[in-house]
């Protein structure tokens, strides 16, 4: 007996609905009274109309009314008890008493479970959903047509069954022959014989197959070893070669570190000289860019002269001069420069001379002005120079594109 029996049991029996209740210690000694009643119980419970004997005074009656009891379970619930068991009235009939009381319970937990389907049927009467039952119908009806193919066969079997008892009778009567049996016994005998050679003869191959795998196996190994005493010996052995191939190595790794060291020093010249036309372009267009600035500069003092000249012959048309004539004003008329070098040179001797010529006939303060201000052409005619030699140092474009410098007059004579 164990303690989970017994918790059962008493938990089966007050499910039940057992009047008494009934302890775990109640069978820790024979109790053979509590057990009678608990049968006793069970048997109206199964069938209220069974007819058991009540009386348990003597010894011979208690043997009666177990087996009474065994034999009604048998014979009805098909529940096989233990007498002996029962007899004992301890935790080992509590072990046999616990098959009825489960049948009991299974039945009654079975009706619970059928209520609440119906309830629930009952609920979802109107809730049918014919989609989820698609697959219930044709299973369904593929069971009908099978009930309705095995019932057709059934049916024809049936209708065959006359003529095969009378056939199955005849051959259940007829007695058996000696010598057919004989001779089904020896037939059997020879199958059963064959096999069994072929199986040895399979054996016997079996090892030969053996003999010859160990064989190749073994001429396989020697095959071996000759290979590897023979690659021993080729490693051994110099090749005739060699020496050949490593100078021939030699020389290869010296002319290539000569190469490495000729590619590295190309590479190095090949950069210097691109960042030595890098700077020379920059210097080029440098010089351009001072060139133009001159140009402009030149341009405008051009204008500003050619202006200040214009004023100049307006006021002396207004004032009249007797000592001057009209060569003399255009003598004093500064001529235009020329676009060269040489041009420069002479416009800045006629220049002179005009100063020169100018200077008899100015006064004595005037002559001061223009020893100040032919200081100021020489100090310009310097830096005309100091920007045209590093033009010149430089690229020099053509002189068919570069318009040359304008010589800068100055008319603070008038």
């Amino acid at each position: 007996m164990s303690f989970r029996d017994l918790r059962n049991f008493t938990e089966m029996m007050r499910a039940l609905g057992y009047p008494r209740l009934i302890s775990m210690e109640n069978f820790r000694t024979p109790n053979f009274s509590l057990v009678a009643e608990i049968l006793k119980w069970l048997v109206k419970r199964y069938e209220p109309q069974s007819d058991v004997p009540t009386d348990v005074d003597t010894e011979a009656d208690r043997i009666f009314f177990i087996k009474a009891v065994a034999q009604f379970m048998a014979t009805k619930a098909h529940i096989k008890l233990n007498t002996k068991r029962l007899y004992q009235a301890d935790g080992y009939a509590v072990k046999e008493m616990l098959k009825i009381t489960s049948v009991l319970y299974s039945a009654m937990k079975t009706k619970q479970m059928a209520l609440g389907d119906k309830v629930e049927q009952d609920n979802s009467k109107f809730k049918f959903d014919l989609g989820s039952r698609i697959s219930d119908l044709k299973a369904a009806r593929q069971l009908a047509s099978e009930v309705t193919s095995k019932g057709a066969s059934l049916y024809d079997l049936l209708g065959k069954e006359v003529d095969l008892r009378e056939m199955r009778s005849a051959a259940i009567a007829r007695p058996l022959e000696i010598i057919e049996t004989e001779k089904a016994l020896r037939a059997a005998i020879k199958e059963v014989l064959k096999s069994v050679d072929k199986t040895k003869d399979m054996l016997n191959n079996v090892v030969s197959d053996e003999a010859t795998l160990d064989g190749k196996i073994e001429k396989k190994k020697q095959e071996l070893e000759r290979n590897r005493k023979r690659l021993q010996t080729l490693q051994s052995v110099r090749p005739a070669f060699m020496d050949e191939y490593e100078k021939i190595e030699e020389d290869l790794q010296k002319h290539y570190e000569t190469y490495v060291e000729k590619f590295r020093n190309l590479s190095f010249l090949e950069s210097q000289l691109n960042e030595y036309h890098r700077l020379e372009q920059e210097r080029f267009e440098e010089a351009e860019n001072t060139l133009r600035l001159m140009q402009s500069k030149l341009r405008e003092e051009e204008r500003e002269l050619m202006k200040s000249s214009l004023k100049d012959e307006d006021s002396d048309i207004d004032v009249p001069e007797d000592e001057g004539s009209d060569s003399d004003m255009e003598e004093l008329r500064p001529a235009k420069p020329h676009l060269t070098r040489n041009g420069l040179m002479t416009g800045m001797q006629t220049g002179d001379s005009h100063i020169h010529t100018e200077d008899s006939e100015i006064d004595v303060d005037e002559d001061d002005e223009e020893d100040d201000e032919g200081e100021e052409e020489e100090s310009k005619d310097l830096e005309d120079e100091s920007l045209e030699d590093p033009i010149s140092r430089g690229p020099r474009p053509s002189r068919g594109g570069m318009r040359p410098p304008l010589l800068e007059e100055s008319d603070n004579d008038f």
